[in-house]
């Protein structure tokens, strides 16, 4: 259909054609703005100085660990590793970093099976008490860890646990895994349990079934449930201050809390060995930040 011509005041207007798309409508007085009409600098400044904040006290405790003693320039030059060699070799923390190392790496081994056990229990089974365990679950992390320190001292006193790393183990396990049963379970319904019929009419036993079917797709919930148990048993203090006495068995916050006297305070030292402790957490998660996003949402809502 052709469009018509119309002459008004001396100039000449087309119709729109039927079938033609109808132009699109304006944008009235007041109309929130699309993300695209936002300018630039009104994104990248507030998260410009959200970055700033956050990296400052980094900076700062990277400066007092390569600057030299007494000096009090804002650029670290000449630096010096002094701090470090003296933290590392004279303050033990080349012990407490292996302390550290053990008791997360075990604590990380420990709440991984058992809450991959005990979140596939909650998801696959119906049992009587399933809500009640549930609530207390829950209910269990309201419960700070310093109320259990005494009960808690005196089970591994009974066990001559105290000065062992497995006492350490042990306590961040058993408070890690509330939280991590809940996560694993969450992510273990995303699964479809028709995965696993199909492997069992193949002949498949439900174990073999779970670890060729259902544990590969748990990988981003293990690493979560994983990275967050290790750091969390890195960087705790309470526990390590209690149950361990002996020089020879602390771990590094507790190492960290040696360096502060009580009418002085070695700096350099002191952020030597904050950076010492941040290393390992920052590669953590500089490695697993993908997994971590994917693991913790997955396992919070069911799908």
């Amino acid at each position: 259909m052709t469009a018509l011509l119309t002459e008004k005041n001396g100039t000449a207007r087309r119709s729109p054609a039927t079938g033609s798309p109808p132009s699109s409508p304006r944008r009235r007085p007041g109309r929130e703005r699309a993300f695209d009409d936002v300018p630039r600098w009104q994104i990248y400044l507030p998260l410009g100085l959200y970055l700033l904040f956050t990296l400052i006290p980094f900076y700062w405790m990277l400066l007092f660990a390569v600057r030299p003693a007494g000096s009090t320039s804002l650029v670290p030059w000449p630096m010096t590793g002094a701090h470090f060699s003296k933290v590392w070799n004279e303050r033990s923390f080349a012990v407490f970093f292996q302390n550290s190392m053990i008791v997360g790496v075990a604590t990380l081994v420990a709440t991984t099976l058992v809450a991959l056990a005990g979140g596939y229990a909650l998801a696959r089974f119906d049992f009587r008490i399933k809500g009640a365990f549930m609530l207390a679950l829950l209910c269990s992390q309201f419960i700070p860890g310093a109320l259990m320190l005494v009960p808690l001292f005196e089970i591994f006193r009974n066990l001559q646990m105290i000065n062992s790393l497995g006492s350490v183990v042990i306590a961040e396990t058993v408070f890690q895994l509330p939280l991590s049963i809940i996560l694993i379970s969450g992510f273990i319904k995303n699964v479809p349990v028709s995965l696993e019929e199909a492997a069992w009419v193949d002949g498949c036993s439900r174990f073999t079934a779970f670890r060729t079917v259902v544990l590969p797709l748990l990988r981003p919930g293990l690493i979560a449930v994983g990275s967050f148990a290790f750091v969390h048993s890195w960087n705790h203090f309470l526990f390590a201050l209690m149950f361990l006495s002996e020089q020879d068995k602390q771990t590094i916050p507790v190492g960290l809390n040696t360096l502060i006297g009580a009418d002085s305070v070695d700096l350099g030292a002191l952020a030597a060995g904050g950076v010492i402790a941040a290393v390992p957490v920052v590669i953590v998660f500089a490695f697993i930040q993908k997994w971590l996003v994917t693991g913790f949402s997955a396992g919070a809502v069911k799908g």
